[in-house]
């Protein structure tokens, strides 16, 4: 495949310290806004990997659904095989990959569940058809056919039809990031990238600090 060995000069727009500025999780929203402007598919994106309680690991791509100065939020299905694994090993590596702008982010930290207020404030603000898929699946269990997952939905929609409230399910919840560590990476020429390092100084429960340094590419 003559597309593997391709190479493609990356520019030099590049990434300095004094561009990152001291706060990572402002530097983050920055560039989730330059991806949302650049019209980048699903700009919010991440990749997350967790591990099971065999060690073994496992990534997948979800939607960050909340930023703020305290960490990130996303959703998923508790019993969901992320879910089950994050009940034995909270700890997750999430990656923001946009090749478009020739721009990643890597965010380590530990997840652990919202209140259920949280959850069911994210759950409402789902379109419809989402919320009843929620109900519908119980998400990385094996199941015979796609005929018996319609059937399910097709149920849900008569019994909750357009406009009507529907009740968030136990299982479905969101789950709030600590970061204490980013990696900002921007693409240069001749693969000469700079990576910006973010690490937390403070404690989990404190006011974020951070320590910034530059990794070789």
């Amino acid at each position: 495949m003559d597309s593997l060995t391709r190479h493609t000069d990356y520019g030099n727009e590049g990434l300095s310290e004094v561009e990152a500025g001291p706060d990572p999780l402002d530097l983050l929203a920055r560039w989730l806004s330059d991806a949302e402007s650049a019209e980048i598919f699903e700009p919010n994106a991440m990749v997350i990997s967790t591990v099971d309680a065999d060690g073994s690991p496992s990534s997948r791509t979800v939607l960050l659904k909340g930023l703020d100065a305290t960490g990130l939020r996303f959703v998923t299905n508790y019993l969901s095989r992320k879910g089950r694994a994050l009940a034995e090993h909270n700890r997750v590596s999430l990656v923001f990959p946009w090749y478009g702008l020739k721009r990643q982010v890597i965010v380590s930290g530990v997840a652990v569940p919202t209140d259920a207020e949280t959850s069911t404030s994210f759950f409402d603000r789902r379109p419809h058809g989402a919320r009843l898929a929620a109900i519908a699946s119980d998400q990385s269990e094996p199941i015979a056919s796609r005929d018996i997952l319609d059937e399910r939905m097709a149920g849900l929609e008569q019994q909750y039809p357009e406009g009507s409230p529907i009740p968030r399910p136990e299982k479905w919840g969101a789950y709030h990031v600590t970061p204490d560590r980013f990696e900002f990476w921007a693409g240069r020429s001749k693969r000469f990238h700079d990576r910006i390092v973010f690490t937390r100084t403070s404690g989990a429960e404190e006011p974020a600090t951070w320590s910034v340094s530059r990794l070789q590419p």
